[in-house]
């Protein structure tokens, strides 16, 4: 059984004070799920002291990485120092890079390389908009994200355990909408084909998150689904209680 995720995005939130609340309240207790989360930089090395007392399996990465190792790149974080800090993974590709900051696919594809190349895990971000949706563009969409995102993506055992891919229907993050759990499975399980058949690599094993407004009310319906192995969450991760609750739906399903 692949193991599942619970990966909190807390985008550009959380002050030092709520991050105390944060794991003040958090009680993972016999948790067996992986609990990551990604807080802003400037608040990475907080966030890996206080998550040691947290459990063996909370890790602590980055939203954004350069695809530069070093140099006269203002405002960037380099891979290079996110590990000499202790953190573990970063993500790549999320929509708001996407569209905000306006990250192509070869951008990402570079960023991803980079961060395998430092060691770290990359969560990697795709999904449609709501036009493509509507359209019928879903599966084609994901497909080009993956191929072009993933290219060149090395085959060996040992990177293929250092990729996450995290479905994140835009139309759906920080909207209150959610896919629902069937067409979230029939997504999850295109990926999964997509990247054995397209890519050479083994969808069987690669974790696949799901992302959208998902919290402790949806979760049990989503993380059920046979190719959904886990959440990355943004508002829900912010509380402790909250994400602490979906560890335990998370660890329920595993066993």
């Amino acid at each position: 059984m692949r193991k599942k995720f619970i990966v909190g995005n807390w985008k550009m939130n959380q002050d030092l004070a709520s991050i105390d609340s944060f794991f003040n309240e958090l009680s993972l207790g016999s948790c067996t799920c992986e609990t990551w989360v990604a807080p802003q930089a400037l608040h990475i090395s907080t966030v890996i002291e206080k998550s040691s007392k947290a459990g063996k399996s909370f890790f602590v990465g980055a939203q954004n990485i350069s695809e530069n190792s070093n140099g006269a790149f203002t405002g960037e974080n380099s891979a290079e120092t996110l590990q000499d800090l202790g953190a573990t993974f970063a993500l790549v590709g999320h929509s708001e890079r996407r569209s905000l900051y306006k990250e192509d696919h070869a951008l990402l594809n570079k960023k991803l390389m980079h961060a395998l190349s430092q060691n770290l895990i990359v969560v990697f971000c795709v999904g449609e908009q709501l036009e493509e949706r509507k359209n019928g563009m879903t599966e084609a969409v994901i497909k080009y994200q993956l191929l072009e995102g993933l290219k060149n993506f090395p085959t060996d055992q040992l990177s293929q355990s250092r990729l996450i891919i995290a479905y994140e229907p835009v139309w759906a993050i920080g909207t209150g909408e959610v896919a629902s759990p069937a067409q979230a499975q029939e997504v999850h399980h295109f990926i999964r084909k997509t990247l054995t058949k397209d890519l050479d690599l083994d969808g069987d094993n690669t974790p696949i998150l799901y992302g959208g407004s998902v919290k402790p009310s949806n979760a049990d319906g989503l993380l059920s689904q046979m190719d959904i192995d886990g959440a990355l969450v943004g508002g829900a991760s912010l509380l402790g209680e909250d994400f602490s609750k979906l560890a335990q739906i998370a660890s329920k399903l595993m066993k």
